[in-house]
C-alpha cells in the first residue's frame, strides 16, 4: 500500500504540474517580459508533449523494464521542472515544460499499470482510484495552493515544490515499490486498429473538443478574469478554488447518476456538453456585471469539465471489453491532453491577433456546441450501427441513450 500511496504522490505532482501554469502566467509573463499568449505556449508544450507521450512512447518500453522505466520517467519529469525552475530564456522554458509533460504521461501510463498489479483483483479499482486521485486532487486542490505559494515567494518556489515532490516520490519508489510483472502494453497497431472504430473514434472525438473548450480556456483563467472585460480580478486564487470545487462536486457526483439514475451515459454527455456550453457562454456578460457572479459559471464549467470522462470511460469500456476497452480509454485520455494544447495554442493565437480576453469563454462555448452536435449526430449515429460487420442495434431515440 505504501508503494501505491508514492504512486499516488507522483501523480499528485503531476496533476499539480500541469495546470499549476494556468494560475502563474501574468507572473511568468512578466518575469520574460513577452506576452500572455506567448506565455501560455508553456502549457501548450506539456500538455502537447503529454499527449503524445502517453500513448507513443509507451509502448516502446520493454515489457520487463517496466520499472525502470518508472524510475527513469518520475527522475526526468522531476529534472524537466528544475530546469524549469532555473530557465533563463524562453526557449529553455518551452523546452523543459516538454520535457516534464512528455515524462509526465509516460509515468501515469505505468504508474497506473503498476497499480494494477501491485494488489489482489479485488482491491484492483480501489489502487486505480488512489493514483487517478492523486493526480485531479493535484489539480483541483494543488494549482491553487501552487498559486498561493507563488504570490508569496514567486513562481519559481512554485516549480521548485512540484520539483521536490517528485523527489520525494522518486525515492520512496526506489526504496518500496517491488518488481513488476512483464505485462507487455498494446503496440501502436492495436491503438490504432481501435481508434477505426468509429464508435470510439466519435466518443474520443467529443472529449477532444471539450478538453480544448474547457482546459484549453483555464490556461487563460488568470490573465481572463483580471481583464477589465471580465472585471479586472486582482486575486485571481478564490477563482481557481470554486472551480476546483467544481471539479471534486462533478467528479462525485457523476459516478452514481450513471450508476442510478437509469439515464445512459450518451444522455449524461449530452446533458454535460449542453451545460459546459451554457456555462462558458454566460461567463462574460456575467462577469461585465460583476465578477462576483462570475463563480457561479465557473463553478458549473469546473463540475461538468471534470465529470464528463466518466460516462465516456462507461461507453468506451462497454462496447469494446476489457483489453480494447482499456487501449480505448488511454486514446481518451491522451485526447484530453492534446485537446488541451490546441486549445492553449488557439487561445494564444486569438490573444496574439487582437481578441479580447472576453472573447475566449465565448469561442470555447461555440467549441462545446460542436462537441455536442458531435454528440447528438455521430456518437448516436455509429453507437446505434454498432462495429463494422456486426448487426445494427436496436434503435433508440436519444432520450432512451
Amino acid at each position: 500500500m505504501r508503494s501505491i500511496l508514492l504512486l499516488g504522490l507522483g501523480a499528485f505532482a503531476l496533476g499539480l504540474d500541469a495546470y499549476v501554469i494556468a494560475g502563474l502566467l501574468p507572473i511568468v509573463a512578466a518575469d520574460f517580459d513577452t506576452s500572455v499568449a506567448v506565455a501560455g505556449q508553456m502549457v501548450t508544450a506539456f500538455t502537447l508533449s503529454y499527449g503524445i507521450a502517453s500513448p507513443v512512447v509507451a509502448t516502446l518500453v520493454p515489457a520487463e523494464r517496466q520499472r525502470a522505466a518508472l524510475f527513469g520517467a518520475l527522475l526526468v519529469f522531476s529534472v524537466g521542472n528544475a530546469g524549469t525552475a532555473m530557465a533563463t530564456s524562453l526557449p529553455m522554458l518551452l523546452g523543459m515544460r516538454a520535457l516534464a509533460g512528455a515524462s509526465a504521461g509516460l509515468y501515469l501510463a505505468l504508474a497506473v499499470a503498476a497499480a494494477s498489479t501491485l494488489v489482489s483483483k479485488e482491491r484492483r479499482g480501489q489502487a486505480l482510484t488512489l493514483v487517478i486521485a492523486g493526480m485531479s486532487s493535484g489539480t483541483v486542490l494543488g494549482v491553487p495552493i501552487g498559486v498561493l505559494i507563488a504570490q508569496e515567494s514567486g513562481w519559481r518556489v512554485t516549480m521548485w515544490v512540484v520539483t521536490g515532490l517528485g523527489v520525494v516520490a522518486f525515492v520512496g519508489l526506489l526504496a518500496t515499490l517491488p518488481a513488476l510483472p512483464a505485462n507487455s502494453s498494446p503496440t501502436l497497431g492495436q491503438r490504432a486498429a481501435v481508434l477505426k472504430d468509429p464508435r470510439v473514434a466519435s466518443i474520443v472525438g467529443v472529449s477532444f473538443l471539450a478538453a480544448v473548450a474547457s482546459l484549453g480556456l483555464y490556461t487563460y483563467m488568470a490573465p481572463m478574469m483580471g481583464s477589465a472585460a471580465m472585471g479586472g480580478v486582482d486575486n485571481i486564487t478564490p477563482y481557481l478554488w470554486v472551480w476546483g470545487v467544481g471539479g471534486v462536486l462533478g467528479s462525485l457526483m457523476v459516478g452514481p447518476l450513471v450508476d442510478r439514475s437509469g439515464l445512459r451515459p450518451f444522455t449524461i454527455v449530452v446533458i454535460i456538453m449542453a451545460t459546459l456550453s451554457a456555462a462558458l457562454l454566460l461567463l462574460p456578460g456575467l462577469a461585465s456585471v460583476d465578477p462576483v457572479l462570475a463563480l457561479a459559471p465557473i463553478l458549473v464549467w469546473g463540475a461538468v469539465g471534470w465529470a464528463l470522462q466518466v460516462p465516456q470511460q462507461h461507453d468506451l469500456l462497454s462496447m469494446r471489453g476489457e483489453k480494447g476497452g482499456s487501449v480505448a480509454v488511454a486514446l481518451n485520455e491522451s485526447a484530453l491532453y492534446l485537446g488541451s494544447a490546441v486549445g492553449s495554442t488557439l487561445g494564444g493565437i486569438a490573444l496574439a491577433v487582437g481578441f479580447g480576453m472576453s472573447s475566449l469563454p465565448l469561442a470555447a462555448g461555440a467549441v462545446a456546441l460542436l462537441g455536442l452536435l458531435l454528440q447528438i449526430t455521430g456518437v448516436r449515429i455509429f453507437m446505434r450501427r454498432g462495429p463494422k460487420g456486426s448487426e445494427p442495434a436496436p434503435a433508440r431515440g436519444v432520450s432512451d441513450r
